[in-house]
């Protein structure tokens, strides 16, 4: 495929070259300025979520690319621009492989994007490191703050599954018994999903400096503030904080900056590019992680209503084959026909669908066809989803690029032109309780939550620590992506069950009250075979 140099691909969305700051050909920061962008009149968001993931795979990003291209292909060149979540090399390296799309429908270079790309999270994972560092030297040099060494709660932080560090003894030298810290996947961090909410410079280093990295001996919270290193911190994500631009495999803008994971974060890319989307086209097609459960809900939930955005249309992805595997087809016989299997397992689709009409009317299933997929298959779905009340449109983008988007994208632009009745289900207003059993019950399906006596405490502490701030902060859920329930093994669309929480932390730089369901790991391990055996240089 020919890459087009990334200026002259510029040009296609009137984008003011001098804000271009090239890394390379084919990569570019987009430099805005330290203003919040304001939208184009008329622009118009798109938000493309899915069905509860499967090991077949959905294809978000496959989608929004292919949306994408497909927009321009009907509207014009230059009118559509994707804004997408920027790859960790953990998952890269461990079991998905990548995060670039696929086909036709793929950001390129994708090898490039994938690995290293413009050194974002290695930022990220540097300036962590920074605020560990220096928490372990004040207590070394005199510990003059009276830091608690047994409550550090600022992990260490790399971008790479490595279950073997998920909890590291601190010691400073041989006589030191030291203290145990834990350590997250860079993606996982704080600092990551900061970056991903700062819309200003200023708004990024206040919220670096509101990190509760420790607590005093006698119960008072340490911040970074309190360290001094604000400045600093930030000043290594200064080149990180802009956005960056790439293209897709048929010459669309896209924008890939920021990378929280969806089960134990936001799961959604930064509000500096969506805001960047807004301002330079008319269609802005986003992303949220794993299922609309999470990524959709925490889009819904967190970003609309502390942003003022408004999905003017919601994509649901489904395909044939996770449906089947929602049906309890195994994956080896992911190949066989089964259109029973498939009525089955759309329950799951459906789901979805009906969460994300909680928030708004204008939702849309699409069906990712895949080669194989039979006739019959395809219209086991979409006799389910037109009988729950939803439109549906065929999407090819990964096999036929732009052209085999088209259906899709000529329903999004219908959709779009509708009035939006977009509300939030979060009540800020309710206790924080509350808000948990919410969302368990609304988004999950659920009949409410079992809290642990630590939950229970977990709570206490941050509403008193908080007080009547604790109306500003929002919930994020960390919930296993693999199921509705808080076990994974459990698929399909189910009832009759509860979500367990066993403890409830507090992001406080994010503005995060995070309940934690099940047992969600904030360090992955590689799989028995990871996706780096066999990698070609």
């Amino acid at each position: 495929m020919n890459l087009k140099s990334i200026q002259s691909l510029a040009a296609d969305y009137a984008l003011d070259c001098d804000r271009l700051i090239p890394y390379g050909r084919w990569f570019a920061k987009y430099d805005a300025g330290s203003a919040p962008l304001a939208p184009r009149p008329g622009a118009k968001l798109v938000l493309v979520t899915a069905m509860t993931p499967t090991k077949a795979g959905e294809g978000k990003t496959t989608t929004v690319i292919g949306l994408t291209d497909g927009l321009n292909r009907i509207l014009g060149r230059g009118k559509a621009i994707a804004a997408l979540r920027q790859p960790s090399m953990g998952p890269v390296f461990g079991m998905k492989g990548g995060a670039t799309g696929g086909g036709r429908a793929s950001i390129l270079p994708s090898e490039e994007i994938n690995i290293n790309f413009t050194g974002d999270i290695h930022a990220l994972t540097a300036a962590n490191s920074l605020i560990s560092a220096v928490i372990d030297n004040s207590i070394f040099q005199g510990n003059v703050l009276n830091i608690d060494e047994n409550r550090v709660v600022f992990p260490r932080a790399v971008d790479m599954n490595d279950r073997a560090i998920r909890q590291v003894r601190v010691a400073f030298d041989k006589h030191s018994e030291g203290h145990v810290e834990r350590t997250v996947i860079t993606a996982a961090s704080e600092l990551m999903a900061i970056l991903c909410l700062a819309e200003t410079k200023a708004d990024l280093h206040a919220m670096v400096d509101n990190i509760i990295c420790a607590y005093t001996k006698d119960g008072k919270a340490i911040r970074v503030s309190d360290l001094g290193i604000g400045g600093a911190v930030t000043r290594i994500l200064n080149d990180a904080f802009m956005p960056n631009l790439v293209q897709t495999a048929e010459g669309s803008l896209a924008l890939v900056h920021g990378g929280p994971f969806a089960n134990i974060a936001h799961g959604c890319c930064s509000i500096r590019a969506i805001r960047t989307g807004l301002s330079l086209a008319d269609y802005t097609v986003t992303e949220a992680g794993f299922g609309s459960d999470l990524g959709g809900e925490k889009f819904c939930d967190i970003l609309c209503p502390r942003f003022s955005l408004v999905p003017d249309c919601i994509v649901v992805v489904g395909s044939v084959r996770s449906c089947k595997l929602q049906g309890g087809v195994d994956y080896a016989d992911l190949g066989g026909y089964s259109p029973a299997a498939v009525a089955r397992g759309a329950a799951n689709l459906v789901h979805h669908l009906r969460l994300m009409s909680k928030y708004t009317k204008n939702v849309l299933c699409c069906i990712n066809r895949f080669d194989g997929d039979a006739p019959e298959e395809i219209r086991a779905i979409e006799e389910s989803v037109h009988a729950a009340g939803f439109p549906s449109a065929l999407c090819s983008g990964f096999a036929e690029g732009a052209q085999g988007a088209e259906e899709l994208a000529r329903q999004v632009v219908d959709i779009c032109g509708r009035r939006s009745d977009f509300q939030s289900l979060d009540d800020h207003d309710e206790s924080i309780l509350a808000r948990i059993e919410g969302i368990a019950r609304n988004v999950y399906g659920a009949e409410g939550v079992d809290l642990t006596p630590k939950a229970h405490e977990d709570i206490e502490r941050i509403q008193d620590f908080l007080g009547e701030k604790a109306r500003s902060f929002y919930i994020c859920m960390a919930k296993t992506p693999l199921s509705l329930t808080d076990d994974p093994k459990i698929q399909g669309a189910p009832s009759n069950f509860r979500i367990r929480i066993s403890q409830v932390k507090l992001s406080a730089g994010a503005g995060f009250i995070i309940p934690i369901s099940g047992s969600v790991l904030l360090m992955p391990g590689l799989p028995k075979v990871p996706a780096a055996v066999g990698m070609k240089d």
